[in-house]
C-alpha cells in the first residue's frame, strides 16, 4: 500500500471506527486461552468470524495490553497494523475490498499482560469486563451493540475448578493440565465475557423449566452455601414466571471471588459476585446475597439479552434489573417488604436532591442511584399507572421483540403505549427526563401501604400519650425501631422482648445503660444477629468496667460479618482490657496487624487498618501493607489506603516511616 492510500486508510479507520457494526457484523469468537499464573502472562488463540453487510476497506478488533500477535489462518490475504496501541486493523490488497454479503474468518495468536479486566488474585484469576473493557485481555469488539457468540477454552493446572460463559460441553486432561470448553449458542456484548478459576466445589438444582443452576462456593465455607443462595432456585422460576419470557440461555451459575471491584457482575451465565457476600445463617439477617442475587439474575434479560445502546439508556438495564429484583423479593418477603424499600429508595434519592446532585434518568453521567433506584421508582408507577396487564405484556413484547439486540428508551414506551392504550408523553417528561423529583407522586402511592402510612404516623411527638406503650403494642418492627430512634423514648424492661430487629435498634440507641436494664441489655449478647452483638459488646465494655473480662470471654470466639467486625472490636477491646489476658497481649496484638496483610479481603484489611488507628497502634509492618494498599487493584481499597495514609503523614512518628517506606526519606 503505497503512503498516500495508507495515510487515507488510517483517516478513514479513526473516522468510522464508531460505526463499525453499520459494515461488519462479528458472528462469532473462538478463543483458546491459557495462562502463566506466576508470570501474569495470558496466551491466546482466537478465531473471529464476521460477516460484511456494506464494502469496506478494513475492519478492526480492539486489542488493548497486546505486545505480540500474529496471524495464522484465513480465508483473505492479510495486512495488518496496530493503531494506537488499542486496536488492530487487518485489510485486503487496495485494489480489492471486504465484500458485501460474504463471511470471513481470521485466527490470531496474542501474547500479553493484563493490566486491566483480568486479576489475579491469591489462587484466583477472574474478570471484570463492564467499564474496563473486556479486550484488555481478550481481543474483541468493546461495541456494546455488536453481539457475538463466545466460546472459550481454557487451559490452567488440573488441581483447579475454571468456569466460564455457557455450558460446559467438555474436558480434557494431559498431566498436570486440563482444558475446559465451553459454548454458549447465542450472542452477547463483548463486556459479557467472563471466566473464573480457583479452589470451588459446587452445588446444582435445576429450574421449574428445565435450567441447570450451579452455585459455585470456597470448600471451607461448605456451611454457608444454603443461607447465601437461599431462595435462589425460588426466585428464577418467580422471574420466569413474572417476565412471562423463557431465561434466555441454557444455564445459570453464580460464583463468589476475593476482592470483587464490586458486589456482583451480570455476565451472561456466569455471575461473579463478591466473597464477602458469603454470609452463615447469623449473618443472614444484617447481610445476605439476596438482592444482589436477584439483580444480577434480572439482567439476564434486562441488559444481557436487550442491551441499552448507549449511557443515556442505562436505566433501561439497571432501572429494570432494580426493580425486577424488588418484585422476586417481594414475592419471598411479602409487600409490607417491597414498600419498605420503596421508602427507603426515596429517602436516598431524596438527599441526593438535598445535596443538589440530580441528575434525570436519562442524562448518561446520572449516578448508580438515579440510574437503579430512580429508574425503579419510574417502573414502579408506570406498572400503577397503566395497570399490571398491559405493564407485563409490555415488557414481553419489548424482550421478544428487540431480543439479542440493543434498545433505546423510546422503544419501550412505545411497546408500554401500544399494550395500555395510554400516551405517556406526561410521564416521560416527568420521571425520564425532568431532574427533580416527583415527591407527591412518591407519597401518593407509598401511603397506598397501611404498612407505610403506620410509619409515617408513629411519633412521640405528635401522640405523647401513645409514646410509652407503643413498643407493646403490636405495630410494625419498622415503627418500632423509628420509636427508638426518638430522644423523648425512655427504654423499658418489657421493650426487649421484641423481634431481632427492635432488640438491635434497642443496643444502638441505648448506649449509657441504666443499672436496672444490664440483665436484659446483657442478654443482647445472645442474639442470631453480628450487628447487634458488636454494638452491645461495645456499649456494655464502656458502662460495666468491672465486668469487662466476663463480656470478652463470652465473645471470644466469634468472628462476625466476613470482614470480622466482631473479631476486630473483640482484640481492640483485650488491648485496652489489662486485666484481661495479660500474658496474651503481643499475640492479640499481631493477630489484628495480621489482618492488615494481602492475606485477607480488603474489607479485613480496611477493618483492621481502622482499629490500629482506633488505638494508635501502627508499626513498619502495617504501614507497609497500607502502603502496598494503595496499588490494590480495587478502587475502594485503593482510596482508602491512600487517605488513612495521608492521615497519618500528619503524624511525626509515622511520616518518618512513611517516608521511608516510599524512598522519601
Amino acid at each position: 500500500m503505497n503512503k498516500f492510500l495508507l495515510i487515507f486508510f488510517l483517516f478513514f479507520v479513526s473516522n468510522m471506527s464508531a460505526q463499525q457494526t453499520d459494515y461488519v457484523d462479528f458472528k462469532k469468537i473462538n478463543a483458546f486461552v491459557s495462562f502463566d499464573s506466576k508470570g501474569k502472562r495470558l496466551a491466546m488463540k482466537v478465531r473471529y468470524e464476521f460477516d460484511i453487510i456494506k464494502d469496506i476497506d478494513s475492519v478492526y478488533i480492539d486489542a488493548r495490553n497486546t505486545y505480540h500477535y500474529e496471524f495464522k489462518e484465513s480465508n483473505f490475504k492479510i495486512y495488518s497494523k496496530n493503531l494506537d496501541g488499542n486496536k488492530i486493523v487487518f485489510y485486503t490488497p487496495a485494489e480489492r475490498k471486504f465484500e458485501t454479503g460474504k463471511n470471513y474468518y481470521v485466527e490470531i495468536i496474542f501474547f500479553s499482560f493484563p493490566k486491566s479486566a483480568l486479576y489475579f488474585v491469591d489462587n484466583q484469576i477472574w474478570t471484570q469486563g463492564q467499564g474496563k473493557y473486556t479486550s484488555n485481555w481478550l481481543p474483541s469488539i468493546d461495541d456494546v451493540n455488536d453481539k457475538i457468540e463466545f466460546d472459550l477454552s481454557i487451559s490452567y493446572d488440573k488441581d483447579f475448578e475454571v468456569t466460564a460463559n455457557g455450558e460446559l460441553s467438555n474436558v480434557e486432561a494431559s498431566d498436570s493440565i486440563k482444558t475446559w470448553h465451553f459454548n454458549m449458542n447465542k450472542p452477547m456484548s463483548s463486556y459479557l465475557v467472563a471466566l473464573a478459576i480457583g479452589n470451588y466445589n459446587k452445588k446444582t438444582e435445576v429450574s421449574k423449566s428445565g435450567i441447570p443452576l450451579e452455585y459455585y462456593y470456597y470448600p471451607e465455607d461448605s456451611l454457608k452455601v444454603e443461607s447465601t443462595y437461599r431462595y435462589s432456585k425460588q426466585m428464577f422460576d418467580y422471574l420466569e414466571d413474572e417476565i412471562d419470557v423463557p431465561y434466555p440461555w441454557d444455564i445459570y451459575k453464580q460464583v463468589p471471588v476475593k476482592d470483587f471491584l464490586y458486589s456482583g457482575m451480570e455476565n451472561t451465565t456466569l455471575t461473579i459476585f463478591s466473597d464477602a457476600l458469603m454470609t452463615d445463617s447469623i449473618a443472614f439477617k444484617d447481610r445476605n446475597y439476596v438482592n444482589v442475587n436477584a439483580h444480577e439474575l434480572a439482567h439476564h434479560w434486562f441488559g444481557n439479552l436487550v442491551t441499552a445502546k448507549s449511557g443515556e439508556h442505562h436505566w433501561l438495564q439497571e432501572g429494570f434489573a432494580t426493580f425486577y429484583a424488588l418484585l422476586a423479593e417481594r414475592h419471598i418477603f411479602g409487600d409490607d417488604y417491597y414498600y419498605w424499600q420503596l421508602y427507603e429508595y426515596a429517602q436516598e434519592l431524596l438527599e441526593q436532591e438535598k445535596l443538589g446532585q440530580s441528575t434525570s434518568i436519562l442524562d448518561p453521567k446520572s449516578s448508580s442511584l438515579t440510574f437503579y433506584k430512580k429508574g425503579c421508582w419510574a417502573l414502579h408507577i408506570l406498572k400503577e399507572q397503566i395497570g399490571e396487564e398491559a405493564f407485563k405484556q409490555a415488557v414481553k413484547n419489548y424482550l421478544t421483540a428487540y431480543q439479542f439486540e440493543s434498545a433505546e428508551t423510546s422503544v419501550f414506551i412505545q411497546e408500554v403505549e401500544k399494550s395500555s392504550g395510554i400516551d405517556l408523553t406526561e410521564f416521560v417528561e416527568t420521571w425520564l427526563k425532568v431532574v427533580e423529583l416527583p415527591q407527591d407522586a412518591m407519597v401518593k402511592s407509598l401511603k397506598k401501604s397501611e404498612f407505610i402510612q403506620e410509619y409515617l404516623d408513629v411519633s412521640c411527638d405528635t401522640y405523647p400519650s401513645k409514646c410509652n406503650d407503643y413498643l407493646v403494642s403490636d405495630i410494625s418492627g419498622k415503627a418500632k425501631v423509628k420509636i427508638l430512634s426518638q430522644e423523648s423514648y425512655n427504654v423499658k424492661e418489657e421493650d426487649f422482648k421484641n423481634s431481632w430487629e427492635v432488640r438491635q435498634a434497642i443496643a444502638q440507641n441505648l448506649t449509657e445503660i441504666p443499672l436496672e436494664l444490664k440483665k436484659s441489655y446483657e442478654s443482647l449478647l445472645n442474639d442470631k444477629s453480628y450487628t447487634t452483638i458488636e454494638v452491645a459488646l461495645y456499649n456494655l465494655w464502656m458502662n460495666f468496667p468491672e465486668d469487662r473480662s466476663r463480656y470478652l470471654e463470652k465473645t471470644k470466639d466469634l468472628k462476625g460479618f466476613s470482614d470480622y467486625n466482631v473479631r476486630m472490636l473483640w482484640l481492640a477491646l483485650n488491648l485496652n482490657t489489662l486485666e484481661y489476658q495479660s500474658e496474651q497481649k503481643q499475640q492479640v496484638f499481631d493477630e489484628l496487624k495480621n489482618y492488615t496483610s494481602a492475606n485477607f479481603g480488603f474489607e479485613v484489611r480496611m477493618n483492621a487498618f481502622n482499629f490500629l488507628k482506633l488505638i494508635n497502634g501502627f508499626d513498619e509492618d502495617s504501614i507497609k501493607n497500607l502502603v502496598d494498599g494503595t496499588e490494590h487493584h480495587n478502587w475502594r481499597m485503593q482510596q482508602f489506603s491512600k487517605n488513612l495514609l495521608d492521615e497519618l503523614s500528619q503524624i511525626e512518628s509515622y511520616k518518618k516511616i512513611i517516608d521511608k517506606l516510599t524512598n522519601k526519606g
